[in-house]
């Protein structure tokens, strides 16, 4: 029964897998960053690389730490290089097939005690977790985007999640320098049940004409005094993303207020999917963002 966490396995290098090797990493634990796209794993350490700089420049961190935090990743193709990882946590695309296919892969690699978490931000862990050999040692870390920066962690027990599993977790939350909140495994859990039908909302005032792009993220950046506005954030985040939490919140809950708008569909469909497309409720490829209605 593993009381104390010293090596970390993370599947999947992209936005959340690489921001959570990241911080790992200068909290002084060993990592195995895995992805099965040699270009994706490349990116996700150019990133991290980056992202570090940047905190150096600021001096956030010592040029010294940086080097020492880059040296404890080791990039992967492999995952039989998970044999000795005291915690995997998956961070793939939120598609729950993908994540089972991912855990049933992962599996046959890992030692008997090792832990499993999944930065699923809105699927069951309870579901997830009867997919493995192991449901008493599964747990939701919901780390948020972007994880170097953003305190909190969203801690989700299923139902057969035991209570050395979530106090070793959350030992490995507190670890981090982040704020644990725990939810109950519902649906989208806390943050993204209450934030996701929000920007939701705020598609369906565009797509209703009450407003446009630019005054409805105007409206809630100044009236509100939100950071950044909604459709702003739906970019951000990703909106197939998006539109995945609220499927998951229209289906598990059946209520017709979860449900995507259809102009959430149609910029799927077309593949504006925001930032990481250059293209969603902003255009970003030029020198400046311009909405796109």
């Amino acid at each position: 029964m593993i009381s104390e966490i010293k090596k970390i396995g993370i599947v999947g290098a992209g936005q959340m897998g690489n921001g959570i090797a990241h911080v790992c990493a200068l909290s002084g634990y060993d990592v195995v960053l895995n992805d099965l796209d040699k270009d994706n794993l490349e990116k996700g350490m150019a990133t991290i690389q980056g992202n570090m700089a940047r905190q150096v420049s600021k001096e956030a961190i010592s040029e010294s730490e940086k080097n020492a935090a880059l040296d404890k990743i080791k990039p992967s193709l492999a995952l039989d290089d998970m044999s000795d990882v005291d915690l995997v946590i998956e961070a793939a695309t939120e598609h729950e097939e993908t994540k089972r296919k991912i855990f049933q892969a992962v599996i046959p690699f890992l030692k008997p005690d090792a832990l499993i978490a999944s930065n699923t931000s809105s699927i069951s862990i309870t579901r997830l977790a009867a997919s493995t050999d192991r449901a008493e040692k599964f747990i939701g870390i919901h780390f948020m985007n972007p994880v170097p920066v953003m305190k909190l962690i969203e801690l989700v027990r299923g139902i057969a999640t035991d209570e050395n599993t979530y106090v070793t977790s959350k030992k490995f939350a507190d670890s981090l320098g982040k704020t644990v909140a725990v939810s109950e495994d519902f649906p989208a859990f806390m943050v993204n049940r209450i934030l996701l039908p929000m920007i939701n909302e705020a598609i369906y005032t565009l797509y209703e004409g009450v407003g446009n792009v630019e005054s409805i993220d105007t409206a809630m950046r100044l009236g509100a005094n939100h950071p950044m506005g909604p459709l702003q954030l739906a970019d951000f985040i990703g909106l197939d993303t998006c539109l995945s939490i609220m499927q998951v919140l229209y289906d598990g809950l059946a209520d017709t207020k979860y449900r995507p708008c259809p102009l959430l569909v149609k910029y799927v469909e077309a593949g504006w999917l925001g930032r990481k497309t250059k293209r969603g409720f902003y255009d970003y490829r030029g020198d400046e963002p311009v909405p796109t209605r």
